[in-house]
């Protein structure tokens, strides 16, 4: 289903790693033991060992990372010269590579001899093979020979000429340097910055575009070479930018051209650095739109609800959080200080860090009441909160928000009075995110002047909501109702004050049973 390079390991899915791996064309670490000291597993150190074997165009590589692909494999001889040739053996941790001529694979072999390769930070161990070349299986290697036709052409600069047919699909000339790229699954948010830390990869990108068509987050994406574009296609078509969310869907656009208006978040072109940043608007020209819907034949699956990328901070917040899942260590625990002691409870905490994932427990710090521990439900959660209410104002106060290092919120013993400073939440029905796939995952943004309102009830005027936010305390700048009056947007006159709203209306009870959902806002009225 993923269509996933084939790996080195058995049963080994390309992990969460894998995208946004800043490995995949490793220079070699240096100061490593030498090759020769790495003698080898098992029965191969009979057959296999530095001197036995003569040199050769084919190069034996060991001891892989199980998550190791093909893509990574080919990387390391690519500094030496063309790769013809690329063969993994499934369960072995094994590969072999052939290079376009013995002297490139003696220069290779000579470099890593002093220099220890590393594929994923695990050291590898590469040897002359006694094989003189390498004849793949071409039904069995397909995805793996189409996966070197993409690489060798991009370093060649044009199009390969060998004439396997499993690598056909390789072979056809790229129709556009422009990928139209659709994401699936979005339960983190994926950012045009993660975008371009992915695709420049596999070449120079330079314009993207984001925006969200047929309530799903998509973009436009032009290198410098078309070649590049179908390398980037090649590989990366189906793989999962997180674990098991998040999958790409590339297709080759019918534009040739990007016109971008504006750098910023939803929009950048890296070969006009002095473009203004707009309106914070999608810099999408109408006649791109135009090309762009007739360009879309084949969304899959739709995703209810629209994506706004967020902020780079939020990024790589995503990215840390990515990475810090299933280590020990990494636990979805942030300290809040500097609150309002006053005023905060663990509600209000809750309430408001529940915008960026479901709080599971909040305990305010007994000897120290400016302070909370805020337990979210995994690392994602809590870098997402963090990079987006660090710095924000709550009840008049700056609060700061940072990691713990605390695993989890404990729960005071049975008896136990703490005065209502710890509760827990684990199973509250207002939990935003408990939905695998909920709309909710693609409405992330950041605190906002202007808020977003569902579930009016339907006697409800714009005056009813007027008079009720303005109570917290705020004044009511503008306000729009949609088509349908059950959701509106309401822009206050600071992001405080829209905070503070937030705080205390969010499942305010409007009669009949309808509560209000309250969420900050991507636009402006």
């Amino acid at each position: 289903m993923d269509g996933i390079v084939s790996d080195v390991g058995v049963g080994v899915k390309r992990g969460s790693d894998e995208l946004l791996s800043s490995s995949l064309y490793n220079s070699p670490n240096s100061g490593m033991s030498s090759i020769s000291d790495g003698t080898s597993n098992g029965s191969d150190s009979k057959k296999f060992k530095v001197e036995d074997a003569p040199p050769s165009r084919v190069l034996h590589i060991r001891k892989l990372p199980n998550e190791a692909t093909e893509t990574e494999v080919i990387a390391l001889g690519l500094p030496f010269g063309k790769v013809t040739n690329i063969l993994t053996l499934k369960g072995k941790n094994q590969a072999f590579l052939e290079m376009g001529t013995e002297e490139a694979a003696i220069t290779m072999v000579n470099y890593y001899t002093a220099m220890t390769p590393h594929v994923r930070n695990a050291p590898v161990i590469i040897q002359y093979s006694t094989h003189k070349e390498l004849k793949t299986d071409s039904a069995g290697n397909q995805r793996a020979q189409a996966v070197l036709q993409a690489v060798s052409a991009a370093q060649g600069g044009g199009m390969p000429t060998s004439g396997s047919s499993a690598s056909e699909s390789a072979l056809t000339p790229a129709p556009s340097p422009v990928l139209r790229i659709i994401i699936d699954n979005m339960f983190y948010p994926v950012t045009l910055d993660v975008l371009q830390q992915i695709f420049s990869k596999f070449g120079t990108v330079m314009k993207i575009i984001t925006f969200t068509k047929n309530n799903q987050f998509q973009a436009l994406l032009q290198y410098s070479d078309p070649v590049n574009a179908q390398q980037a296609k090649l590989a990366l078509d189906g793989q999962n930018i997180y674990n098991a969310c998040c999958t790409l869907r590339i297709d080759f656009s019918k534009l040739v051209n990007l016109n971008v208006k504006y750098n910023n978040d939803k929009s950048r072109d890296y070969t006009r650095p002095e473009l203004p940043a707009g309106d914070g608007q999608p810099g999408v020209d109408p006649s791109v739109a135009a090309a762009f819907s007739k360009d879309s034949s084949s969304l899959l699956g739709k995703i209810p609800g629209a994506l706004s990328p967020l902020s780079a901070a939020a990024a790589a917040a995503a990215a840390a959080g990515r990475v810090a899942l299933g280590h020990t260590g990494a636990g979805g625990v942030l300290l809040a200080s500097n609150l309002n002691e006053e005023m905060v409870t663990p509600q209000s905490l809750f309430t408001l860090f529940g915008v960026y994932g479901d709080v599971q427990r909040v305990k305010i710090l007994y000897n120290k009441k400016d302070s909370a521990l805020i337990q979210m439900a995994d690392a994602n959660q809590a870098q997402l909160a963090m990079s987006h209410l660090n710095g924000q104002k709550m009840y008049n106060k700056i609060i700061r928000v940072t990691l713990s290092k605390h695993q989890t919120v404990q729960l005071p013993r049975e008896g136990l009075d703490d005065q209502g400073l710890t509760k827990d939440f684990t199973n509250s029905p207002l939990h935003r995110f408990k939905k695998p796939g909920s709309k909710n995952f693609q409405n992330i943004f950041p605190p906002s002047a202007t808020l977003h309102l569902s579930n009016i009830p339907e006697d409800i005027t714009e005056d009813d909501l007027r008079v009720l936010f303005s109570n917290s305390g705020g004044t009511v700048k503008a306000f729009k109702f949609f088509q349908d009056h059950k959701m509106a947007l309401l822009q206050m006159t600071s992001v405080e004050e829209a905070i503070q709203c937030l705080i205390d209306l969010h499942n305010y009870n409007m009669g009949k049973n309808h509560h209000l959902r309250v969420s900050f806002s991507k636009s402006t009225i």
